[in-house]
């Protein structure tokens, strides 16, 4: 069956072609009317029976289409500014059919497919252009091997597991304790296989619970894993503050048993998924990720015991664009009901990153990293959420506290109005890699000066014979947490 529908490709170059020919051959998506192009070598010209349009701004308002044709932008090395622009242009034509192809960092192999398109949304048009990374160069390293990622239905685990498609590993283990979210991601990534995206690595779905440490150490004999991308993680700070027996006993325990379970089967690199948060915390969540930060500092010098080649590390990053549960799916659903947007205070900011970036650069720095070393992506400068609020109701056509409101709700438990990055003893400095930043050793506190901590917490997390009394007692957890992390009993007796 051939599909009348028109298709308009912005862009000429070698990702539009690429597009153009996919929809030729499979007829049923539509026809391809133009290329829409701003290249004057270009313009005029046919390409394989297509005529090339432009420039851009002048033609997509002077287009005769119908409501059921469709445009794509297909520029990957476009900057966020232009595509905002041909957004526009397009909006303004009368385009309801949007959609566009990722950029470069996100386009596996290097080359473009259908199936990548998806609808235009805030995200391509928000932030920064985000560094461009060569996929193939970065992952050579994981070239033959077996690689686990966990949490790998979440929004950071799945974006890694898209991009390893293209390395060439010989197993991919998707980890994860919801069934649902590893359905997902293992079906998408079979679906690119079948489309032709990505090297045939063996897909191999797995459910289980990091805080099971008998399980833990099962699975990885079993495995036989030589990276380790560990991205689970309880990670709503609210959530967390009401439930912070859960949060210590997932982010803290399910680590320290994948790392005592990646040490006993000689694991070769470990990278943990950090978070601003874990600087000087403030909240249980944040005090749960700067332990699992120390204790990959601690497994780093039993792994260098035990092969000089192996390397545990972490990297940490700030806020990433986009991520289930974060600002802006939350200001997307609340202009779908004519707001208000809310924000938690006028001055609170954030440093942003894409979720394609930042895990471009997470996979980087696994090949890159040294043993014992923490990483730090360069986030660029911090965001006013209150000026996304409002650029994100002006993308949609509305104009701020007019057309949609905005409402302040105050902070809420744990949340600050800035999230450092670093401490003063970290002092990032630059490596020879753009956007990854070496943080040097906090001699202030070391990591096994926080071995006694976790004993203590152990037995309010896991019951034992002679601690009934302080099983899931959230109270004394609280009281152990603010004696050992000064800022976070700073923050709650400021509160």
């Amino acid at each position: 069956m051939i599909n009348d529908k028109g298709i308009y490709i912005i862009g000429a170059g070698f990702a539009g072609q690429m597009i153009a020919q996919e929809l030729k051959r499979k007829k049923i998506f539509g026809k391809v009317i133009a290329f829409l192009d701003d290249d004057k070598n270009l313009i005029g010209k046919t390409i394989d029976e297509i005529p090339v349009l432009g420039p851009i701004s002048h033609f997509a308002s002077f287009l005769r289409h119908s409501d059921r044709d469709e445009a794509i932008i297909a520029i990957p090395s476009a900057p966020k500014e232009r595509i905002k622009e041909i957004y526009e242009f397009l909006t303004k034509a009368n385009f309801t059919r949007i959609r566009i192809l990722p950029s470069v960092s996100q386009i596996i192999d290097e080359d473009a497919h259908l199936i990548q398109t998806r609808e235009v949304d805030p995200l391509d048009i928000l932030g920064r252009t985000p560094v461009t990374i060569s996929l193939k160069e970065s992952l050579k390293y994981l070239r033959g091997k077996r690689v686990l990622i966990t949490g790998a239905g979440g929004s950071i685990g799945s974006e890694l597991a898209r991009q390893l498609l293209s390395g060439g590993a010989q197993r991919l283990y998707l980890f994860g304790h919801g069934e649902n979210s590893i359905y997902q991601i293992d079906k998408e990534l079979r679906i690119l296989q079948q489309e032709g995206i990505g090297e045939k690595a063996i897909i191999v779905p797995i459910i289980g619970e990091l805080k099971d440490r008998d399980y833990m150490f099962y699975i990885m004999k079993k495995l036989k894993c030589d990276a380790v991308f560990h991205c689970a993680a309880y990670k709503h700070v609210p959530l967390m503050e009401e439930n912070p027996v859960a949060s210590i006993e997932n982010n803290v325990f399910g680590t320290k048993n994948l790392l005592d379970a990646c040490l006993e089967n000689n694991v070769e690199r470990f990278v943990l998924i950090s978070t601003d948060k874990a600087v000087e915390p403030v909240s249980v969540y944040g005090v749960s990720k700067m332990l699992s930060e120390k204790l990959v500092l601690q497994a780093s010098k039993i792994a260098e015991k035990q092969n000089s080649n192996n390397a545990y590390m972490f990297v940490r990053f700030g806020n990433v664009i986009g991520s289930r549960g974060s600002i802006l799916p939350l200001f997307t659903e609340q202009l779908k009901t004519g707001g208000p947007l809310t924000v938690t205070d006028p001055e609170v900011q954030r440093f942003f990153m894409t979720i394609p970036e930042a895990c471009s650069l997470v996979l980087k720095t696994g090949g890159v990293g040294k043993n014992g070393i923490s990483y730090l992506l360069d986030m660029g400068e911090p965001i006013k959420i209150v000026d996304i609020a409002e650029q994100i109701i002006k993308i949609s056509g509305f104009e701020p506290y007019k057309d949609i409101d905005i409402k302040f709700i105050g902070l809420r438990k744990g949340e600050r109005l800035d999230e450092p990055l670093w401490t003063k003893e970290e002092d990032p400095q630059p490596t020879e890699h753009n956007k990854i930043l070496q943080l040097k050793p906090d001699t202030k506190n070391p990591p096994e000066s926080y071995s006694e901590l976790i004993e203590k917490l152990f037995p309010i997390c896991f019951k034992t014979k002679n601690s009934e009394d302080l099983y899931r007692n959230r109270d004394i957890l609280l009281q152990i947490l603010m004696d050992a992390v000064p800022s976070l009993k700073e923050f709650y007796e400021g509160k």
